[in-house]
């Protein structure tokens, strides 16, 4: 990007941030002359932006309000933003799915071709609609990478961290980026383990460069959404149209590989904490019920929550000693 744009993105940055700058402050921020912010000014208002001008000690400038859009200036940040925000839209449920295609593709119109480039390899398929539940944040460059190797059709290659912070890592043919309940997952086949995988965005650490590319497989079923919903089935997703709306769903930890639980349970969401270890999120119609399909697993079981799936497995054992001794 050249200077003089450069200096005019953050010049509008600055008027947007704030109702009045004095534009003895606008020079100090930019580090230029007063006589070089009154320039950038005219440029802007040349773009289309309404800058007015106010009198007094601290004469300076505010932007206005009421114009039509003009060309658009975007950082590399800003661009990615935009194009999820506007992806995740089609998935709001709240009629704006066609309004928010229609945004995306005026915008990028608008962006110069290098953010254009970026924008068109960014592709988010939102499974379900938004949760309020807290989610982790996923690193700008984290997603980039992510949906780079995705839209080329390279291997990835990366760092993943458990809950414990142990980072292992993983060689993967990369094949979608999706949202589920407020979290980012790469949909992805494992070269290493010969099965599809889900691993969460935020626990990816990208590393370079990417491996060669590959011929995409085909995903079972042949399609992300059903696929993904099938592989989450009773995790947290309050959509009613979700399919997984339990009355009773809870967490646990098995020590058992995630591989190894994920072939006898299709209604819950296993996520590898490490080689031996699971984290399990299941549903059922009732606590004894929950608690009794975990047992099945001949492992030992923590319970991370809620405090009812652990009451229940105390029924259940008081229930199973009484049964032993008679």
């Amino acid at each position: 990007m050249q200077k003089t744009s450069a200096r005019l993105l953050a010049l509008l940055s600055l008027l947007q941030s704030r109702r009045d700058w004095p534009g003895a402050l606008l020079a100090e921020r930019l580090d230029v002359s007063p006589r070089t912010v009154r320039r950038d000014v005219d440029r802007l208002r040349e773009l289309g932006y309404p800058i007015v001008t106010f009198k007094g000690p601290d004469g300076g400038y505010r932007l206005g309000a009421g114009a039509q859009l003009p060309p658009l200036l975007f950082d590399d940040e800003q661009a990615v933003a935009v194009a999820v925000a506007l992806q995740l839209a089609t998935a709001a449920g709240a009629g704006i799915e066609e309004a928010a295609a229609r945004a995306l593709t005026t915008v990028r119109q608008v962006m110069p071709s290098r953010l254009r480039r970026r924008i068109d390899t960014v592709r988010v398929t939102a499974v379900g609609r938004p949760t309020d539940r807290p989610a982790p944040a996923v690193d700008t460059g984290v997603l980039m990478a992510v949906s780079t190797a995705v839209h080329d059709h390279e291997v990835l290659r990366f760092g993943y961290r458990s809950s414990e912070e142990e980072e292992v890592p993983r060689r993967v043919e990369p094949h979608h980026l999706v949202t589920w309940g407020g979290r980012w997952y790469l949909v992805a086949w494992d070269l290493d383990r010969d099965d599809w995988r889900t691993f969460r965005a935020d626990r990816i650490t990208p590393r370079t460069p990417n491996g060669p590319r590959f011929t995409p497989r085909e995903l079972p079923g042949g399609d992300v959404a059903a696929f993904v919903a099938a592989r989450f089935r009773g995790a947290p997703d309050p959509s009613p149209t979700s399919g997984a709306d339990w009355p009773c769903r809870g967490e646990v930890i098995l020590d058992l590989p995630a591989d190894v639980v994920s072939r006898y349970t299709r209604e819950g969401l296993a996520e590898a904490l490490g080689p031996d270890r699971c984290r399990l999120v299941l549903g059922s119609w009732s606590w004894p019920g929950l608690a009794a399909a975990l047992g099945r697993f001949d492992a030992d079981i923590e319970v991370v929550g809620p405090p009812e799936l652990k009451a229940a497995f105390a029924h259940l054992a008081e229930r199973f000693s009484r049964a032993a001794a008679s």
